[in-house]
């Protein structure tokens, strides 16, 4: 029945495959990121060859597998190569998102005061690489189109893959919670709640290309990318509830919101709707987990007061002792006896602080929180001004950097080598040519479609 089963799923990807083929097209570069982005939103290969060996965060920061780290290598050197025949596009990319290259300045400084600096350099080249993929898929002739291959073809692969293993290779798509006695559904991923931020991601981009296809009446077979991307935002809806993973779920259900209502007339022709929008799902997330005191909000969504432990994690991180102004060092708290006493004074096994702020506050102190506040400042800007001239590109970013700042709440998502780390890259990271204030991409940075081309020369 397996194998059967096996062989369905596999047409089956194919099928959304096809359905969802068009006649763009991106450089053959985007499958490095590609490739990037489905390891990180499953498990490392190592984990696929060696199963019952388990894996975690902590076990990617650090390479523990010489063939992981073979294959991340070979990646960012495979992605550095096309960024250097990019140089001009990049070198462009880098001045518009200063931001972006003082944070990542900031990280590589704080590697001197880490307790393992070596482990922390490890961490930060892995960091680069997260950065420099994204670089590939932007800096990409077609950056639209690319942005949508990375999100959906990795949907369509581990979305369907995810349910195969949870039905029928339980041993591989499941776990069982001995403390709680229960059934741990993760798929692809190592963990319930891996599995959730993998459909949270993969699920916005479906969804974004859902509405894109909705509203262009022109696409050519419109019919069948609608199906192809009706049924990824279905199986990824599906696998959040199976997940029970909520910080995820909440993620992505108020970071469609915001997207649906970037579809609208009313907000293009008020900005302020959407940003109203913004701040309403920031503000009832905020509001749901640290000022309803009497926990009704998250008792109706099946959590306790206490974030399921969380709050006893956050004193535990808290009480111990590091540099408040630049922190442990990058990557850097979850070491030695910071660690030991943190188990001791809340859950043995937990290495983050499930709240990805606290988590960068405890790694890179106020000064790391001070240039996180900047990049989403200045990120949201960049999606509002990329939003005015192409609405369909810029409603990504936003709805992406909503979900980033609302999933970091309550889990570690400003860290590396994550999904939504990914996502909060590519939506703050500025285009620019829509900071210069173009109403058009230059033709001469980015090839257009044969539609836009022909619009173009109307237009000149």
């Amino acid at each position: 029945m397996s194998i059967i089963a096996t062989a369905v799923i596999l047409a089956f990807i194919v099928l959304l495959f096809r359905l969802a083929r068009d006649e763009s097209r991106a450089s053959w570069a985007l499958w490095i990121p590609i490739l990037w982005f489905g390891i990180i939103c499953s498990r490392p290969i190592s984990n696929w060859i060696h199963p019952d060996q388990g894996t975690d965060y902590m076990d990617r920061f650090t390479e523990g597998s010489p063939l992981d780290a073979t294959i991340y290598g070979f990646l960012i050197l495979a992605a550095l190569l096309v960024l250097n025949r990019r140089a001009d596009r990049v070198k462009s990319f880098l001045q518009a998102n200063l931001p972006i290259v003082l944070f990542f300045a900031y990280c590589a400084v704080s590697v001197v005061w880490s307790d393992d600096p070596m482990v922390a350099t490890k961490r930060l080249v892995k960091a680069i690489g997260d950065f420099g993929m994204v670089l590939v898929v932007l800096s990409d002739a077609d950056s639209e189109t690319a942005v949508k291959r990375m999100y959906t073809y990795t949907g369509f692969v581990l979305l369907p893959m995810s349910v195969l293993l949870i039905l029928f290779f339980p041993s591989l798509g499941t776990s069982y919670n001995v403390s709680d006695h229960v059934t741990m559904y993760t798929g692809v991923a190592t963990f319930k709640n891996l599995l959730g931020v993998m459909c949270m991601a993969c699920g916005l981009g479906a969804l974004w290309s859902l509405i894109s296809a909705w509203q262009d009446r022109e696409m050519p077979n419109r019919k069948r990318h609608l199906v192809a991307y009706g049924i990824t935002v279905l199986l990824a809806l599906g696998l959040l509830v199976r997940s029970d993973s909520m910080t995820s779920f909440s993620s992505f259900a108020l970071a469609g919101m915001v997207m649906a209502v970037s579809a609208t007339p009313l907000a293009k022709r008020r900005p302020g709707v959407l940003l109203a929008a913004v701040l309403f799902a920031v503000g009832i997330a905020g509001f749901a987990l640290f000022m309803d005191s009497g926990g009704s909000l998250l008792e109706n969504i099946g959590r306790n007061p206490t974030l399921t432990g969380r709050t006893m994690i956050w004193r535990a991180v808290l009480a111990q002792h590091i540099n408040p102004l630049i922190g442990a060092g990058f990557e850097s708290f979850w070491m030695g006896d910071r660690m030991q006493s943190v188990w001791s004074m809340s859950q043995v096994g937990i290495q983050q602080a499930h709240d990805g702020y606290l988590e960068l506050y405890l790694n890179l102190g106020w000064i790391g929180i001070a240039l996180l506040g900047l990049m989403i400042v200045t990120g949201y800007r960049n999606g509002f001004l990329l939003y005015m001239r192409d609405p369909t590109a810029g409603r990504l970013r936003i709805a992406v950097l909503t979900a980033a700042v609302v999933f970091g709440f309550t889990e570690a998502g400003y860290r590396m080598m994550s999904p939504d780390w990914t996502g909060f890259l590519v939506a703050v990271t500025a285009l620019p040519w829509a900071l210069a204030g173009k109403t058009q991409v230059d033709v001469s940075f980015v090839r257009l479609r044969p539609k836009a081309q022909s619009e173009m020369r109307i237009l000149q």
